[in-house]
């Protein structure tokens, strides 16, 4: 692909790319991973517990299996949201395979930087813990509303839940993070 074609390419809107990668150009779709490949690792990351080996294997089984169903997807301009839903269930499917062990700062150990140092503090350690105490159900919905920001109706859509259960969970995730968090403010 030339230059000038790969530019034209990254201007394309998602609903564009989407379609174009349903007719298998592998361009398109490289661009609509480049697009949501961090999203995707974080979101898995955040849900796995820091468990950065894990969320990278689920960010990319998201992928190849955006790939291989491209065809299913009715709606172009919803590959976002589709992707947030198979990241989502796949990161709670391993969820409820095991229970989390793994302390995300032994997975992303301080730098020298005092800058990074102060990121990684003990609150940052105290709010990961209590990350990792809320269900896994309350856990997506925060993680989908605070960090991500989607709509509640379109984390129900993810969850495969209503719009009310949804503010219910974020309501007793930001209750609970909240208590843990007191001696932090």
């Amino acid at each position: 692909m030339s230059r000038g074609a790969a530019t034209a390419l990254v201007e394309l809107d998602e609903a564009t790319l989407v379609a174009r990668a349903r007719d298998r150009d592998p361009a398109a779709f490289e661009l609509l991973v480049r697009r949501y490949q961090r999203r995707i690792y974080t979101l898995c990351l955040r849900m796995l517990d820091g468990a950065s080996g894990e969320a990278e294997d689920i960010a990319q089984e998201t992928f190849v299996t955006a790939w291989r169903r491209l065809p299913e997807i009715q709606n172009d301009a919803a590959f976002g949201s589709w992707l947030y839903r198979t990241a989502t269930n796949k990161c709670l499917t391993v969820l409820q395979r095991r229970r989390p062990t793994v302390d995300l700062e032994d997975q992303h150990p301080a730098a020298d930087d005092p800058a990074h140092s102060a990121g990684t503090s003990a609150a940052m350690s105290a709010l990961s813990e209590a990350l990792r105490q809320l269900p896994p159900q309350q856990r997506a919905c925060w993680l989908l509303r605070e960090v991500h920001g989607r709509s509640y109706q379109e984390i129900a859509d993810l969850v495969g839940t209503t719009p009310t259960a949804v503010r219910g969970r974020i309501a007793r995730a930001r209750a609970e993070l909240a208590e843990v968090m007191k001696p932090w403010r």
